[in-house]
């Protein structure tokens, strides 16, 4: 076997093996901290397992390192307890083996052995642990040859995979993420449990998957993590808006591009420049309108208008649905959704200072996500046109930092404000004060006026005449 001595630096497994020998307690470290160790990750999770109370552990370590009782995290109805020391979080628990019912992934748990402890993990590489007793310190226990399917990087449950997949669905997220994350294949065996047992899924909480489904996102190439969960059957079920992209369609010689394979790639070029996980959102639901949009129009093809603005309306729906938050990034997905269009569109046309004013305002912080998000959406496979668009890109770019600069544009707030109109012209909270408002916006917008006091002020006042509003404040200004 192993030894992993060298690999247990952090102090805290020295503590807990002197701690576990007073207590006469076996303990060890298990699960991803032992997986990582061997895959070179950084992880500050550490999970311990001890033959007996892991809470009456916990808190013995936490005592010999100085952790007061009041920072150690009980948890009486799972027998864990957890504490955290010197940049890491370390959790304890008693070794135990687990029974499942049909319909719910929470177990019925009593105390087990070791062997019984790995036996509950969900993969083998997963279920090694190392030795913290004095006798065989840093030893390796691997009885699913968990160190052999790290070198071949293969995902594989330790038993009977449509079991492992039964019990606790939840497992099938974990294999995919784990596959996106580290870059290995799922063993066939195991990738046959998941197909077996994908319809189980449905009994996982929304949270839960969404946990999952965020990490495979966040993963280095999403799309194989995505493309994985559609071909074992699981992305219907939990996300059945993405598969509803798919295919394309031939009508006299004009056909459309399948928009499940171009949404999987602007994904992946978007996780290439960012970790932002609302952005990859905004990615994975920019055309989420299209099949609601879909029309053929003869002698043009296959149109989809206001995608864009349908798109945006479901975003809150799937939010809601998928248990998601409803709060500033829900409203930075709908956003990014609604306005993905707009700088192709200025790409497409003659790039004008409104326009660009415009996109600024409607944009504010975002615009610098958006134009990522509008260069990751040019996919085409003709390298002229691609090109030809990163150009243009590069000059949309140039005019919004000039006009950005000179105009002060974005997240602007026009230098008339409602209450001093109403002032002016004595007047209440009335339709007159929106037109205004409105129409001193739209001009600095239009560049008719620039975005100071002085002219937005005489602005005012000719809009006001030609209302026949009368300045009853004669000194203002």
């Amino acid at each position: 076997m192993n030894n992993c001595t060298k690999s247990l630096s952090h102090p805290i497994f020295k503590h807990i093996s002197q701690v576990s020998k007073e207590l006469g307690l076996e303990s060890y470290v298990v699960g991803g901290y032992v997986r990582d160790i061997f895959l070179h990750r950084e992880n500050k999770d550490i999970d311990i397992v001890t033959l007996g109370s892991g809470i009456d552990l916990a808190k013995a370590v936490a005592q010999k390192v100085g952790i007061s009782p009041e920072n150690v995290s009980i948890f009486k109805n799972y027998g864990t307890a957890m504490f955290h020391y010197q940049d890491v979080d370390v959790e304890f628990v008693g070794a135990r083996k687990e029974s499942y019912s049909q319909h719910s992934r929470n177990p019925q748990v009593e105390e087990g052995t070791l062997q019984d402890d790995q036996n509950r993990r969900d993969f083998t590489i997963n279920a090694m642990a190392i030795s913290l007793m004095e006798e065989n310190y840093g030893e390796l226990i691997d009885p699913f040859q968990g160190m052999n399917d790290l070198k071949e990087k293969i995902i594989r449950t330790p038993l009977d995979p449509s079991i492992t997949f039964s019990d606790d669905p939840l497992r099938i997220m974990r294999a995919v993420r784990f596959a996106a994350q580290l870059h290995f294949a799922i063993d066939l065996v195991t990738l046959e449990g998941i197909q077996q047992q994908a319809h189980r899924i449905d009994i996982v909480s929304k949270e839960r998957i969404v946990d999952e489904f965020n990490k495979i996102l966040l993963s280095s190439k999403p799309s194989d993590g995505l493309l994985l969960l559609d071909n074992v059957g699981v992305l219907p079920r939990i996300f059945p808006w993405l598969p509803k992209l798919k295919g394309t369609e031939t009508v006299s010689g004009y056909s459309h591009k399948d928009n499940f394979f171009h949404t999987l790639e602007v994904v992946d070029k978007i996780a290439l420049n960012t970790n932002n996980l609302w952005l990859l959102w905004a990615a994975l639901l920019h055309d989420i309108g299209k099949p609601n949009t879909k029309k053929y129009v003869q002698g043009q093809g296959f149109t989809f208008h206001q995608h864009e603005l349908v798109g945006s309306k479901m975003v809150s729906k799937i939010f809601r649905e998928m248990k998601m938050p409803q709060n500033e990034k829900m409203l930075y997905v709908k956003k990014m959704v609604f306005l993905h269009l707009r700088p192709i569109a200025l790409v497409e046309d003659i790039v004008t200072d409104s326009a660009v004013r415009r996109l600024l305002f409607d944009a504010g912080d975002d615009i610098d996500d958006l134009m990522l998000l509008c260069e990751a959406d040019v996919t085409s496979k003709n390298q002229v046109k691609i090109k030809q668009y990163l150009k243009n890109f590069e000059i949309v770019r140039k005019k919004l930092k000039d006009i950005e600069e000179k105009d002060r544009i974005r997240n602007f707030q026009p230098p008339i404000s409602g209450e001093l109109i109403m002032r002016t012209f004595n007047l209440p909270p009335c339709r007159e004060v929106g037109i205004i408002k409105n129409a001193i916006r739209e001009a600095i917008l239009d560049g008719i006026i620039e975005n100071q006091y002085e002219p937005c002020y005489q602005f005012m006042m000719d809009e006001a005449g030609k209302l026949g509003l009368v300045n009853l404040m004669k000194n203002e200004g």
